[in-house]
């Protein structure tokens, strides 16, 4: 008899009992729910016979590996779909992603919105017949003959691609096959709502250099109310896509000249100056010293830093005097050559230089999103020299200013803990330093976590910040790194209390991460409609008639003198459509001024959401919208 553990106690089955068996031994809500199972940490089918002692738990919608699974599947189920409608198309991949899932297609002709009905209709059908989902495997050369048969070129470059002892895996249900390791549903029935959302182009594999296939994007739900949700959600983020607000509101703009370059525009500039005045102010106040570096640097530098090893196909490249040169993708190495123009003691540590840097990263065209994925970005930089007895309080300060910064703009977050990543640089023991001493600092201020395995940087582990913004959609920006190797790269020291040489520890951390992308997350966080202190325009002053132009310009002249940022709209229009157009370009404050407004030295004061406030005297509107603005309220 095998010993299964499960959550609450541990049960005797016999050998070749499958997990689906145990599920219908404990009945109830679970047997219902449960969409598959972890056997020994290992995601299985419910089928999945055991054959030793386990650990089972099983999966249901609410674990993350469970909604994997659930669209996993959905996934196969539209591939089935389109080799139904049309059989000619070749398959590629089809992984479930976050919120949903996609599938690749290889076809001559391309889909339409017309085709994903098609597809979405063809796809309910086959969950209504309810056809099990079944795992088999083939030998190497039997799956490969398979898949040239069919005239799956991909599949069998899949195949080829993997290693020689590796398990070659399929899963049918009905007449549909496909290569896949699983796990799945037990049936395509199991499925309840689903929905195809969007069409794109990827290229195979992601690599600008192959074929450009058809991406075809869904989602699917085990309650049709939650993708209601769901798609009433989408529906808000596309008001709030930052693409379109900001050609609406004039902040930046993306031009074929430059793609991946965002051009900013005055007004998008006025919110990125705010935000560096206020980076300026907290890192001073937090002893921190800002520093510029050049952003084309020698070969030398990157060669020894490990970035042309471990980055070099992200990097651009140049040759000055006969000699390579790149555009810097991280600002690190001249801030640590910064570090080495004098010796430092031990009393000078840490030492904190801050750097809003310009840096250059070659990313694939297919990639590229407004401003939340380009090329060029400014990266809000520090690097902190310290003893190794100064790291945890470093860290604790880090976190606590970013933690600081995040609630001025309302944000809440999470924090996720990445382990070393496939390449590396630094032996296991100084990884596992790193990677305890952030663990440590985390637990020791009670701040809940997670795992995110082996995506720290090639130099050390890290901790990210993940910011949820105000229709629940998460973004990570912040992150602070612990780092053991490029100290010893750039042979950095200090002199210790004993007059020896001693090397520093050093972080890397950012806070708003890339500057162009913070500015995205913020235009789709506050749907443009951004704070009194960071709106382009503050306050429109709005005459009734041109017999008070002069009056609204005796106005505006006062706001721009006590500082705030005001417009005057002198169009010959109604007042109403005045009005209404000042809320389209989301300002804050309309200052409605006629007759009695010029006599008494007032100003009718009308805000964007709250409507009609009623008559200010002039300085009292200025001294509340100072007092907005100086509170970054």
């Amino acid at each position: 008899m095998l010993k299964i553990t499960l959550r609450d106690d541990v049960r005797e089955y016999p050998a070749g009992t499958r997990v689906l068996d145990i599920l219908n031994d404990l009945g109830g809500r679970l047997k219902k729910e449960t969409l598959a199972a972890l056997v020994n940490g290992v995601a299985v089918d419910l089928t999945y016979p055991l054959h030793e002692d386990a650990e089972v738990r099983f999966l249901t919608f609410n674990d993350e590996e469970g909604r994997d699974i659930y669209r996993h599947s959905s996934s196969h189920i539209l591939a089935a779909a389109v080799k139904r409608l049309f059989p000619e198309t070749r398959l590629g991949i089809g992984p479930a992603i976050k919120d949903g899932f996609y599938y690749d297609f290889d076809r001559q002709e391309s889909f339409v919105p017309a085709d994903l009905e098609k597809i979405e209709a063809e796809m309910k059908k086959i969950i209504k017949e309810d056809l099990p989902f079944e795992r088999f495997e083939l030998p190497r050369e039997e799956a490969i003959a398979l898949y040239t048969e069919m005239g799956e070129e991909y599949k069998v470059e899949l195949i080829n691609d993997l290693p020689e002892d590796a398990v070659i895996s399929f899963y049918r249900f009905g007449d549909f096959v496909d290569l896949c390791a699983g796990p799945h549903l037990l049936s395509t029935g199991k499925v309840k709502t689903i929905k195809l959302l969007n069409l794109a182009g990827a290229y195979w594999r992601g690599d600008e250099n192959k074929p450009m296939l058809q991406r075809i994007y869904g989602t699917s739900f085990t309650k049709k109310s939650h993708l209601d949700e769901y798609l009433q959600r989408l529906e808000e983020a596309k008001k709030r896509d930052h693409r379109k607000l900001g050609r609406e509101l004039d902040l930046f703009s993306l031009q074929d000249e430059g793609p991946g370059f965002p051009f900013l525009h005055p007004k998008g500039m006025i919110i990125r100056n705010e935000l560096e005045a206020y980076w300026r102010q907290e890192h001073q106040q937090a002893g921190y010293q800002e520093i510029r570096t050049p952003i084309i640097l020698n070969r030398v530098l990157w060669e020894n830093s490990g970035h042309w090893e471990h980055y070099k196909d992200n990097m651009y490249f140049t040759k000055i005097d006969g000699q390579d040169y790149a555009v810097k993708p991280m600002n690190c190495p001249g801030a640590m050559l910064i570090y080495k123009t004098k010796m430092h003691s031990y009393r000078d540590l840490p030492i904190r230089l801050a750097e809003l840097g310009l840096v250059h990263r070659h990313e694939l065209s297919g990639t590229l999103h407004g401003m939340m994925r380009v090329r060029t970005f400014t990266q809000d930089d520090a690097h902190i020299f310290m003893l190794p007895s100064q790291i945890k309080d470093e860290i604790k300060k880090v976190i606590a200013l970013t933690e600081k910064m995040y609630g001025v703009f309302g944000f809440d977050y999470h924090l996720e803990l990445s382990t070393k990543p496939e390449k590396a640089m630094g032996s296991e023991e100084q990884w596992e330093l790193a990677t305890e001493t952030l663990r440590e600092v985390l637990e020791e201020r009670g701040l809940a976590y997670t795992i995110n395995e082996g995506d720290g940087a090639f130099y050390g582990p890290k901790i990210d910040f993940h910011l949820t913004d105000s229709i629940g959609r998460t973004w990570q920006c912040g992150t602070v790194q612990l780092d053991f190797q490029m100290p010893e790269k750039f042979d950095l020291t200090y002199i210790g209390e004993d007059g020896q040489k001693h090397r520093p520890v050093m972080l890397h951390r950012v806070v708003y991460g890339s500057i162009e992308r913070f500015m995205a997350v913020l235009i789709e966080h506050y749907a443009g409609a951004f704070p009194v202190w960071l709106s382009p325009v503050q306050t429109i002053i709005l005459p009734i008639s041109e017999k008070y132009h002069a009056y609204a310009q005796t106005v505006l002249h006062e706001l721009k003198t006590a500082g705030i940022r005001a417009e005057l709209d002198l169009r010959n229009e109604k007042i109403g459509y005045k009005i209404r157009e000042a809320q389209m370009q989301k300002i804050p404050y309309m200052l409605v001024v006629g007759e009695k407004e010029a006599e008494t030295n007032e100003v009718a004061v009308r805000h964007r959401s709250e409507g009609d406030l009623g008559t200010y005297k002039v300085s009292a509107f200025m001294e509340k919208v100072q007092t907005e603005i100086n509170s970054r309220k």
